[in-house]
């Protein structure tokens, strides 16, 4: 069993929204390896970085993303810093990955890079701009397809990247 489409991309980019409508549109299930880890944790993802750093949480989401895509078959979105793992990034091989875009201007109109974002705290623009020159390469490294978001609707997002999948809707 593995995943129908794996999607990654920065925080804020529509992983979740674009996910579920992909899945609604193939008419299987979604999951989130956020959502994995706030369930199984009690607390939010911001919790676990205050509580216990990077380091902690990182670990934490390497064993979600393994289990989620050892045991779902449908869409799946992974956070943002999931493909920082080396080990994550060989178990996305062979997997239809999309990559989900965006420019640092399109990250502050739906993000307003706010603190509940626990990497972009302090000077939340550089922050990402830095976060995205340091993770970029490593979502093209496993993309099958990048899928542009600035300035379309996540309905033309999924679109593109089922025509770009090739996968007919349900």
């Amino acid at each position: 069993m593995s995943p129908l489409i794996v999607l990654v991309g920065p925080m804020g980019v529509g992983k979740s929204t674009v996910g579920q409508l992909l899945a609604e549109r193939l008419g299987t299930g979604y999951r989130d390896t956020d959502d994995d880890i706030v369930a199984a944790q009690g607390r939010t993802i911001a919790e676990i970085f205050v509580e216990e750093g990077e380091s902690a949480f990182r670990a934490i989401e390497k064993q979600a993303v393994r289990e989620a895509l050892a045991g779902h078959d449908g869409v799946l979105a992974l956070g943002g810093g999931a493909v920082l793992d080396p080990d994550t990034r060989a178990l996305l091989a062979g997997q239809r990955v999309v990559y989900l875009s965006m420019d640092v201007e399109e990250a502050v109109k739906r993000t307003g890079l706010n603190a509940a974002r626990p990497l972009l705290a302090i000077n939340p623009r550089k922050q990402w701009r830095e976060l995205m020159e340091a993770r970029r390469h490593l979502y093209e490294g496993v993309a099958t397809v990048v899928v542009a978001t600035d300035g379309r609707t996540p309905e033309e997002v999924t679109r593109v990247a089922l025509d770009a999948l090739e996968l007919k809707e349900a």
